[in-house]
């Protein structure tokens, strides 16, 4: 390897530095103490916030982005410097626009009322603050998560004042002054403190904290050995190990690289030492802890987010989110066990290890916090103060165990929660002002149209412009962000096209509703008795495009019932949700992947692709969410649902690699995509999903019997 010389200046190696003199600032005896009281205060505040608090969102918000700016600065330096005087230099400027970013709140809080006094007319303060507020949360933004997301917010803002009155056509915007742009920005509530910024400081900060306090009890160790205990004795255990403890840590941090780098330090070394190539190893956990953000409880912030937006209840979100979350763990661990058989992967046992009764029973009041938690949602508790009482249940579970929560552990948990969630913070913060800007100009809608038409009406190629449309965005943005953004852009065109699709099979199945009827007697007269009996699909689609865009909604509302239109929101949302998270395992930029790459010792790029291949769920999943009950459907239709994909997805996964329980030859391996095909194609019919079943449970055993007759062996016992 050619060294380098040592004014090194590229983007890697210049955020390589900046990150490393943040854990020095961390670690330095005076500057760490003061960061962690920062933090700790932080955290108490917040709690504050979420419980007895009796201040305005609007003020609340404000603050949450005074302290977290603050914190932000303290813990990610504005810049490298080499030489003491330097680092100190850059120590002072950060300490000011932390304490500026603080100042902008207070001078909100203490004169917003004089503003709407003056009829909102800015003042030299108001137009100053504003524009510091502004200028911070984008500096803030750029060392968090760098620079995609500030120039995005500046193409936004600019276009809204200034440049989209020189767009022609549908993309023409006649411009707001800065005075208005500004408002709406900052004291106005609608941009940086608007809803994205309150999902921040409620639902996702709560959770984020319950998470680091789950984990400073010592939650995350006994799940990885109660995954080792459950999963790690298996040909190939070990792969199952990282799926299983993604998916269990996925279910408390809902972070994809928090996820890898906590279980991939662990399961990567395990799976390379029971013949797992390096690559694919670290593919895996990288795939697996993806699903860190498809897990409930905590799903990143997506399934706040998506409660927000969709009016839905948030237990409602994560109850339907749950059996596609494991359907795509469970594809993972197809494709483990597929390269377990080809890899011929030894079976790893321990001498001393713990047996999962012994792990059960030393630590099994870890899972009382998540029963609480569950419980208190079912209860009927909003999330803040359910997330708030699971906190409670953590400090007192950890008093069953030998090592209990002391006051030390309370307020270390405190300080990581309010550490964890700063990137989160500004970086929903700073989109605020994005969506702000969507939906001042409409230009949501107008893309939801072009989106639309470009798709010819099609549901199916609509997602697949908005999966190119994720990939591209997550190459920037991280995936939280990825999702508002394209959210906010094409969840009405996909909603619309889902609800149409079923509102379509009630014409084909005659079961219009009367009230729906009316609005055709309107449009198309002639056809009034048509309707009462079934159709073919060709008439029920000409008969829909004779209604006007003017009565379309209308039409869907007296078709369709209030809880089927939600649950079809629902399911925009968890299209463009799944679709988010490919920039996770998908080159070029595939953070998680590269997360993984680091800790197995492999090639970033080629470790991406691999990822890619295992994480082929996130694709396949969402297309049952468009044209299937999965999500949409009552238990027994979901239920359904889950299985035969189970084993559909299974079958194109043996097509893939080519390998079921022994080598498929050519024409075997192209049966296979069909027969997957035939359990997962929205045909509705029983009897085919069955019959594809009934002919790829015979092709397994086949499969298994001529691996039996031409393998040796490989239950080979290793030891750690």
């Amino acid at each position: 390897m050619v060294s380098k010389p040592d004014n090194r200046g590229s983007l890697e190696e210049i955020r390589d530095d900046t990150v490393k003199e943040a854990s020095e600032r961390l670690e330095h005896r005076l500057l760490g103490p003061v960061i962690t009281a920062l933090a700790i205060i932080t955290s108490l505040v917040h709690l504050y916030f979420n419980t007895f608090s009796t201040l305005s969102e609007l003020w609340t918000s404000a603050l949450h982005f005074g302290l977290f700016g603050l914190i932000c600065t303290l813990t990610t330096p504005m810049l490298k410097a080499r030489t003491g005087a330097g680092q100190r230099l850059v120590l002072g400027l950060d300490v000011v626009l932390g304490a500026l970013a603080l100042a902008c709140a207070f001078y909100l809080i203490a004169f917003e009322t004089a503003l709407y006094e003056r009829g909102v007319n800015f003042n030299s303060t108001d137009w100053l603050v504003s524009v510091v507020a502004v200028l911070l949360v984008l500096e803030f933004a750029r060392r968090t998560v760098g620079w995609f997301i500030p120039l995005l917010c500046v193409v936004a803002l600019t276009y809204v004042a200034w440049w989209g009155q020189y767009v022609d056509g549908i993309f023409n915007f006649p411009g707001l002054s800065w005075e208005t742009v500004l408002f709406r920005s900052y004291i106005g509530g609608q941009g940086m403190l608007g809803t994205i910024a309150r999902i921040s400081w409620t639902y996702v900060f709560m959770f984020i904290l319950f998470g680091a306090f789950l984990v400073k009890s010592g939650a995350g160790d006994f799940i990885i050995e109660l995954a080792r205990c459950a999963a790690g004795r298996f040909i190939g255990g070990p792969g199952f190990v990282a799926v299983f403890a993604s998916g269990l840590m996925g279910s408390v941090s809902g972070s994809s690289v928090a996820n890898t780098v906590s279980t991939g330090v662990i399961t990567i070394p395990l799976m390379r030492k029971s013949g797992f190539p390096a690559r694919f190893s670290a593919g895996v956990e990288a795939a697996a802890s993806t699903g860190g953000q498809l897990m409930p409880p905590v799903m990143g912030a997506g399934a706040f987010i998506m409660a927000s937006y969709t009016q839905v209840s948030y237990l409602t979100i994560i109850s339907v989110a749950a059996l596609p979350a494991l359907l795509y763990f469970l594809s993972v661990a197809m494709f483990v066990r597929v390269e377990a058989k080809r890899s011929h992967a030894i079976r790893l046992e321990e001498a001393d290890a713990p047996s999962l009764a012994e792990v059960l029973k030393n630590g099994w009041h870890f899972l009382l916090p998540l029963v609480v938690l569950v419980g208190a949602l079912i209860y009927g508790f909003t999330p803040t103060y359910a997330a708030g009482i699971g906190i409670l249940s953590v400090i007192g579970a950890s008093w069953l165990s030998r090592s209990p929560m002391g006051w030390r552990d309370v307020f270390e948990a405190l300080a990581m929660g309010a550490r964890n969630i700063t990137t989160t913070a500004i970086l929903l913060i700073t989109v605020g002002l994005i969506v702000m800007v969507v939906s001042t100009t409409g230009i949501g809608n107008t893309f939801s149209l072009m989106v639309t038409d470009w798709a010819g009406g099609s549901l199916l190629i609509t997602i697949l412009l908005v999966a190119l449309a994720s990939l591209i965005l997550g190459m920037g943005l991280p995936v939280t962000a990825a999702y508002i953004v394209l959210a906010t852009l094409s969840a009405p065109a996909i909603y619309q096209l889902i609800a149409q699709s079923q509102l379509l099979d009630l014409l084909v199945s005659g079961n219009l509703p009367e009230e729906a009827k009316a609005i055709f007697m309107l449009v198309a007269p002639d056809q009034l008795s048509a309707l009462s009996a079934p159709m073919g699909k060709a008439e029920a689609m000409a008969l829909l495009a004779a209604v006007p865009d003017t009565f379309g909604s209308q039409l869907l509302e007296q078709a369709l019932s209030p809880a089927t239109l939600s649950m079809a929101l629902v399911a925009a949302h968890m299209i463009i949700f799944w679709l988010s998270q490919d920039s996770n395992v998908t080159p070029p930029v595939c953070l998680t992947a590269f997360a993984a790459a680091a800790i197995a010792g492999t090639p970033q790029m080629r470790t991406g692709f691999t990822a890619w291949k295992l994480a082929k769920g996130l694709y396949i999943v969402p297309l049952l969410f468009a044209y299937s009950p999965l999500i949409t459907g009552d238990f027994e239709q979901m239920l359904q649902v889950f299985c035969f994909a189970l084993f559909g997805i299974y079958a194109i996964i043996a097509g893939l690699e080519g390998y079921l329980e022994h080598p498929l030859n050519p024409v075997i391996r192209l049966v296979m995509f069909p027969v997957g095909g035939l359990m997962l194609w929205p045909h509705g019919e029983l009897m085919l999903d069955m019959a594809g079943l009934v002919i790829f449970v015979l092709m397994f055993i086949w499969s298994a019997r001529q691996g039996r007759l031409t393998e040796p062996n490989r239950a080979v016992k290793g030891t750690l």
